[in-house]
């Protein structure tokens, strides 16, 4: 609920019932034309103002708790019972506040202009109170959308401080160095590749901002950096297969969807010449599938799963849909839901 929702509740139906019985004031000039067929009654006109206010405190609140009354229908998309049922509520209101007015103010007399003008003075009050409410739902989406946002922000967040404590902690810049060490000594030529890699990994983890949605060629073209890398330092141990069709290069994935994936692949399976490491990138019926045969590395503790559960949770904000995990004896796959 948006923060004070229940003021703005009060305020406004205060605000309607004053406004479509402010002719009734008119009455109090005894030389005006309505004085010459309505006096002034505060008692009465006391109980038409709070009659009224409480016609659209309750329209407001049926139509605006949350899953609950009215707006189950609309959450539901039951154009035909909501209308209805505010229809009924409407109609039922004028009848009941027609009937007491008549018996408490004994205006039997004037039975139908008593009934006319409840009929009026509702029919104006439930237009404004559809501009209310219409306000407040919009209000409430752009607080929504705000929320997602934040939680989108800091999941985003959490993910490139994962990513970057994974890229300088001792275990990774060691292998990093002491690879870059010895292709320095070996191939000067190709240390300058590794280098240019490695900046390219590092520039695409900062670069972009939390909300970015990135398409799957440029995730692709980041993950070749990642996996030279890799290849530079496991050698022919290690290999990505990358079957992706053309049609689905230009959907879009959160930014920095593979790499943690293809990362994981690697911290928790060995890799030898006899039993290679493989990661098999492919699209599979609005899916993109990251799978990767299992050889654990011995003596491992099992992981965490928090970088699953956050890149998850990005796929909620960002796709509203969820990725889904597959594991067998053979392999691991991760689906990312595509839009």
């Amino acid at each position: 609920m948006i923060k004070n929702e229940g003021k703005i509740y009060l305020y406004s139906s205060l605000l309607i019932a004053l406004v479509v019985n402010s002719a009734k004031l008119m009455a109090l000039n005894t030389n005006g034309i309505i004085a010459r067929y309505w006096q002034f009654n505060v008692w009465e006109y006391t109980f038409q103002l709070l009659y009224n206010m409480s016609f659209c405190l309750l329209i407001l609140y049926l139509n605006l708790a949350h899953d609950r009354f009215f707006s189950g229908y609309r959450q539901n998309r039951q154009w035909l019972k909501l209308y209805t049922c505010n229809i009924l509520l409407i109609v039922a209101a004028i009848a009941l506040g027609s009937l007491i007015h008549l018996a408490l103010f004994d205006a039997v007399q004037f039975r139908k202009m008593v009934i006319r003008g409840y009929f009026a003075r509702f029919s104006l009050s439930t237009i404004m109170v559809a501009v209310v409410i219409r306000l407040i739902l919009l209000m409430r989406e752009s607080a929504h959308k705000d929320l997602v946002n934040e939680q989108l922000h800091a999941a985003y967040l959490q993910a490139q401080l994962k990513l970057l404590q994974e890229q300088l902690n001792p275990h990774f810049l060691f292998n990093t160095l002491s690879s870059l060490s010895a292709i320095v000594r070996e191939n000067p030529q190709q240390a300058q590749a590794y280098i240019m890699h490695l900046s390219k990994v590092f520039r695409y983890t900062l670069i972009h901002s939390g909300n970015d949605m990135v398409t799957i060629d440029i995730e692709l073209q980041h993950l070749a950096s990642y996996t030279q890398l890799l290849t530079m330092r496991l050698g022919n141990t290690f290999r990505v297969r990358i079957n992706v069709g053309p049609g689905i290069l230009q959907k879009r994935i959160p930014h920095l969807s593979l790499q943690p994936l293809v990362e994981n692949a690697v911290k928790h399976n060995s890799s030898t010449a006899a039993r290679l490491l493989t990661v098999d990138i492919y699209d599979k019926d609005g899916w993109l599938v990251v799978q990767n045969n299992l050889q654990p590395v011995t003596g491992e503790t099992e992981g965490t799963g928090l970088g699953l559960a956050n890149l998850n949770g990005r796929f909620k904000l960002q796709v509203r849909r969820e990725i889904e995990i597959h594991q067998t004896r053979e392999y691991f796959m991760v689906q990312l839901p595509l839009l």
